[in-house]
This record gives C-alpha cells, sequence and structure tokens, in this order.
C-alpha cells in the first residue's frame, strides 16, 4: 500500500467524500496507483472501469487518480456528467489540486477538490432521500 496520506488524513479524505455525496447522487472515488507506466489518462480510465465507476445508475461518478511518485492526478467524471457540464467543468478543480500539488499541500488539495465537486454537482445531480452509496467511499490503492 502506498503511504501518501497518514492514515489520519485517509481518513479526513473519506469523510470528505461522505459529506459531498450529502448534496449529490453522484459518486466520488480516490484512487493512488503505485507505479504508472505510461500515460495517466490511460491508466485512470482503466482504473475508473476496474473500480466500476460506470456502474452508477446515473453514470455520475468522479475519480480522482492520483501517481504519488509523479505528483501528478487526472479527475475522471462519467459520462453521465460529461453530458451535462459545460466544456470546462473541471478546471477550477484541477487547478486548485495542482496549486495545492506544488505546494506539497496534498490532503488539503484533495478535501478541497472533492467539496468542489460536490457542491458542483449538486446543480445537475442533487441528492435525494432515495439515495444510495452506489461506490465505496474508502480510498483505493493499486495492487
Amino acid at each position: 500500500m502506498i503511504n501518501f496520506f497518514t492514515p489520519e488524513e485517509g481518513d479526513r479524505i473519506v469523510e470528505t467524500i461522505r459529506k459531498a455525496e450529502k448534496n449529490t447522487s453522484g459518486e466520488i472515488r480516490v484512487h493512488l496507483e503505485d507505479k504508472c507506466k505510461g500515460e495517466i489518462m490511460k491508466a485512470a480510465q482503466k482504473t475508473f472501469k476496474i473500480l466500476g465507476m460506470k456502474k452508477t445508475q446515473a453514470r455520475n461518478g468522479v475519480l480522482f487518480f492520483i501517481v504519488p511518485e509523479r505528483k501528478s492526478f487526472v479527475i475522471l467524471g462519467d459520462e453521465g456528467i460529461n453530458r451535462v457540464v459545460p466544456p470546462h467543468f473541471w478546471e477550477d478543480i484541477k487547478e486548485v489540486l495542482q496549486q495545492h500539488f506544488k505546494e506539497g499541500q496534498y490532503e488539503q488539495g484533495i478535501t478541497k477538490s472533492i467539496e468542489m465537486v460536490g457542491e458542483k454537482l449538486k446543480a445537475h445531480f442533487p441528492h435525494d432521500n432515495k439515495d444510495v452509496n452506489e461506490l465505496p467511499d474508502e480510498i483505493s490503492y493499486s495492487s
């Protein structure tokens, strides 16, 4: 397992996911990839599929795919989201995360970005009392 976040930081990230998902029916996951060979976007897309992110009813999953070794990431939204949001929907979230990464504030960058996703998705995918948690909230790790 990758030691990018302390156990306490990991717990705060999971709690932030749970809070964000109270605003939206969207499903948010964070994945840490140990060694990413090749193009990060292709690896993120493969992981998106492996994690079952395409199995949400509204196709509204969001994956934060992080490669600590490279200090890089990809934010992927499923087709249900990308069908209804403006073209540059992810840009401000990406910029916030990039800035925090540059400053070595990894946990703060992830938690702030997750909060932003929850707020932004609320307009298109509001949470309702019938909503169920379709995907795990825990951080996943490459094997």
